[in-house]
């Protein structure tokens, strides 16, 4: 299906909100799902984390399947100031820690995170499955608090 970057109301064209370099850097290691994560495909993240990418077929295939993937993402999550990269960076190498948390301004969950392990590494899990709408979230919050072109 071919797609035309329409202008948004703004006049800004599409909005970038995931980057296609990190998509590929993730899919190097995407055997065990990170792109998909990445871009908010958590089910099929899950399969494949746990087949090893389809037992590496389907991660052969998602290297040409990731432009549309980049997308899908940008247009379903909503752009500001929080950015999707910086987060996901720091929930996979500092999740553990809860930088990730800190970074959104949840300075709760954050102290809670860097105190457990993560509540013992189920909140990192929690936070793969949902840190772009977490992201999109704070984003759509910021807008509306601050309403100018990011």
């Amino acid at each position: 299906m071919n797609t035309i970057d329409l202008p948004t109301p703004q006049g800004n064209a599409r909005p970038n909100t995931h980057s296609m370099l990190v998509g590929y850097l993730l899919w190097i290691f995407g055997f065990m799902g990170a792109h998909r994560f990445y871009y908010g495909k958590q089910i099929t993240g899950t399969i494949w984390f746990f087949t090893l990418g389809l037992f590496f077929i389907g991660w052969i295939i998602d290297l040409f399947l990731i432009p549309s993937m980049d997308r899908q993402a940008d247009l379903r999550y909503v752009e500001g100031p929080y950015n999707y990269t910086l987060a996901w960076i720091l929930l996979t190498f500092f999740g553990l820690f809860g930088i990730h948390r800190f970074y959104l301004g949840k300075w709760i969950s954050g102290i809670l995170y860097l105190l457990t392990g993560a509540v013992f590494g189920l909140g990192w899990l929690y936070d793969l499955w949902t840190l772009n709408e977490q992201v999109s979230a704070k984003n759509t919050m910021a807008m509306r608090s601050f309403p100018t072109n990011f």
